[in-house]
């Protein structure tokens, strides 16, 4: 174990600095290099760290969901692992969505908040996920937590199609996408904002992997508890 972790600090290091030189970019990018939007001004640059969180958490909780079905499917704790590590990246990007929106909705719509079907359903994923998490805790026994939190996942995905085609669905307060639509943004602000969304993308991956080797090393002591407990029982007898 302890020349895995040596080996694999190298790697993570040099992994880290690419995504804090690609956060630091993106942040340049958005904050200096693109152009000032005309009738928002210097307020709509949010929308490159707001937009591309939102696209990130969809991506995080795709990942969930390929967790949920690998370990439903096959029953190993690998798969568990990748979904719990999921759901907690994704809720961080879940949060930085809803807390960047209404910081944007209110100059721009004179509201902080409105109940349309973009924000009530992207509040709702976030609900369901901070369910998710708190539904594990309430569950000790490892097959058991990882099966019932598996089905949850599943039906608390069914949210996320919902949440990405609202604005198609339903007319609604939150404006339509405009980032491949002519007339929607100059290419310097598009290129601006498909990096940000590859930063933040970076930033995912990397979080997930991290807390997928600490939910590993988690798993490996809950097994030497439950190995202790046992045999404790063992002797008592």
């Amino acid at each position: 174990m302890a020349t895995e972790t040596k080996n694999d600090a190298a790697p993570q290091a040099v992994a880290s600095i690419i995504v804090a030189a690609m956060i630091g970019a993106a942040i340049y990018g958005a904050f200096i290099w693109a152009p000032t939007e005309k009738t928002m001004g210097f307020l709509q640059r949010i929308f490159y760290f707001h937009a591309a969180s939102g696209e990130v958490m969809l991506l995080a909780f795709c990942v969930v969901f390929i967790g949920n079905i690998g370990y439903l499917m096959r029953r190993k704790p690998e798969w568990d692992w990748l979904a719990t590590s999921g759901v907690e990246v994704g809720l961080v990007f879940n949060t930085i969505s809803l807390v960047t929106g209404p910081i944007w909705a209110k100059p721009a719509w004179g509201i902080w908040w409105d109940w349309d079907a973009r924000l009530t359903s992207t509040f709702v994923l976030w609900i369901l996920y901070i369910s998710y998490l708190l539904l594990r805790r309430l569950i000790e026994n490892p097959e058991k937590r990882a099966v019932v939190s598996a089905v949850f996942g599943v039906f608390a995905f069914l949210d996320v199609p919902l949440v990405y085609f609202s604005i198609w669905w339903w007319r609604t307060q939150h404006p339509p996408p405009l980032i491949f639509k002519s007339g929607g943004l100059s290419p310097e602000m598009l290129k601006v904002f498909l990096f940000s969304m590859a930063a933040l993308s970076a930033l995912m991956v990397m979080m997930i992997w991290r807390r997928y080797k600490l939910e590993s090393l988690r798993h490996s002591v809950e097994e030497l508890r439950i190995e202790a407990e046992y045999q404790n029982e063992g002797g008592a007898k």
